[in-house]
């Protein structure tokens, strides 16, 4: 049984055609991923992390956030480039560890993605509320919030879900085009931001800049200070991963993924420092924990006509967060069910639109009842430890592939091996150990259903085991 659960796929089976279509260019895959990672980092966890956290020297957050993330974007684009497939982490650790390991990493990555979709979706209602409320329009308060908080429904957050799930079964094209669009909105919104707020900037507001230090543990388990912000801002990055996921949909994976990992993260970092070093610069740090910082701080400033205006800009940012996660959730469940470890129903694409319907359909209503009946405003931290997770083991599957492969053809190799892959193992693991225990303690819950998941249906069912 040991043999079995590490019986590692062939590079060759990660690459075979999947009756996807491939349509998507680097171009496609750098707004992909600026699509899922700019928009609840600087909209929502920006303001949160500076002033319950990091206080101004949020941008030094933001720094080690990014260098971690950048460490392993390096080893993600190695392995993109050179074993490809759609599932992301997944499939990457399947080659190198084997199948056990790629089935936990594959579990983890459905935590990532599924809260993460259903937190984002709560974060849209506020601000889709927030432009209704400008225009003297107030819908009741029991379809805008979970039962637990006196509501029916938090039905904004349900239609989101639902009209997005739509999209996607039309067509990935069609989707990218739409990300596209709001992708050129909400970087439209942060870019006059930046202009504004750079014409009002107050140094005075940056002192003290670290006013929580680096890092502290309080009594009642919460942690503070740069790193522990580090930890939480952590969710703005996740979303080059996403592209990792598009490989079977990328016309040249080899050449263009890399490029599309690369570039995304390198312009969502430079976005971040600027907007949290602007935004705590123009407002007082410890007036910043709302739920929309970047229209408060405009509106503190004396532009409150601008309100409405960056709360739709925030709007179309959460839209496209959205969009790329439910996207890479069902292409990474997409994945896994080709390989057997779930059932093979959701592996069928549509013939007419070259879609994964079926895993479409069942993600879509998933989440919308999740983000509808159940508020998930606390659960950034816990998506942050699954992807710092999946992202270490991408680190480690780097090495493990040079060992066990090094005549594999590589496009992109990382520069100074072993060095990249180590720090991105080192750094990530030490932003999980800034993380609360009651994180580890979720994460730990979710991870052991996953092992009896795998023991009691996916080992039974796995392709390559009924192959071997």
């Amino acid at each position: 049984m040991l043999a079995q659960m590490l019986r590692t796929k062939p590079i060759a089976a990660s690459n075979t055609d999947s009756g996807l279509k491939k349509c998507l260019s680097a171009f496609d895959l750098t707004l992909l991923g600026i699509g899922c990672a700019v928009g609840a980092g600087i909209f929502v966890l920006t303001g949160h992390a500076a002033a319950l956290q990091s206080g101004p020297a949020v941008m030094l957050s933001f720094v080690f956030a990014g260098t971690a993330s950048a460490f392993a974007a390096l080893s993600y684009a190695e392995l993109a480039a050179s074993v490809g497939g759609a599932g992301s982490a997944y499939s990457y650790s399947y080659v190198a560890f084997g199948e056990f390991f790629a089935w936990i990493i594959g579990w983890i990555l459905l935590l990532e993605y599924g809260v993460g979709a259903s937190a984002v979706a709560s974060a849209w209602t506020g601000y889709f509320l927030h432009i209704l409320t400008n225009f003297n329009i107030h819908l009741p308060e029991v379809w805008t919030k979970a039962p637990s908080q006196d509501g029916y429904i938090n039905l904004p957050a349900f239609v989101i879900i639902w009209l997005l799930t739509l999209l996607l079964i039309v067509g990935v094209k069609e989707s990218t085009r739409f990300n596209a669009v709001m992708v050129a909105v909400k970087l439209s919104v942060i870019a006059i931001f930046i202009g504004i707020a750079a014409l009002h900037l107050n140094t005075d507001n940056w002192h003290p800049f670290m006013p929580f230090g680096w890092y502290e543990v309080l009594p009642d388990g919460k942690t503070i200070g740069v790193l522990a912000g580090a930890s939480v801002v952590f969710f703005a990055y996740f979303g080059f991963d996403a592209v990792s996921t598009a490989g079977e949909e990328t016309k040249n994976p080899q050449r263009d993924l890399p490029i599309g990992l690369l570039a995304s993260l390198t312009v969502c970092t430079i976005i971040y420092i600027l907007t949290s070093g602007l935004l705590t610069g123009i407002v007082p740090y410890q007036e910043l924990n709302v739920s929309y910082p970047v229209a408060y701080g405009l509106a503190k400033i004396g532009y409150a006509w601008s309100s409405t205006f960056v709360a739709s800009g925030a709007l179309a940012g959460l839209t496209t967060v959205l969009l790329v996660l439910l996207y890479g959730l069902t292409r990474i469940l997409f994945t896994i069910s080709r390989d057997g470890l779930i059932s093979p129903f959701f592996s069928k694409v549509n013939p007419d639109r070259q879609t994964p319907a079926r895993i479409i359909l069942m993600c879509g209503f998933v989440i919308s009842l999740v983000a509808g009946f159940f508020p998930l405003g606390e659960l950034a931290e816990t998506v942050n430890i699954g992807t710092l997770a999946s992202f270490v083991m991408v680190c480690v599957g780097v090495i493990a592939l040079r060992i066990r492969q090094p005549n594999l053809h590589r496009p992109f190799r990382n520069p100074w091996h072993p060095l990249i892959p180590v720090l991105g193992i080192l750094s990530c693991s030490a932003l999980m150990a800034f993380l609360p225990a009651v994180t580890w303690l979720r994460f730990s819950v979710w991870v052991a259903a996953g092992i009896v998941i795998y023991f009691a249906y996916s080992i039974r069912h796995s392709k390559l085991r009924q192959r071997n």
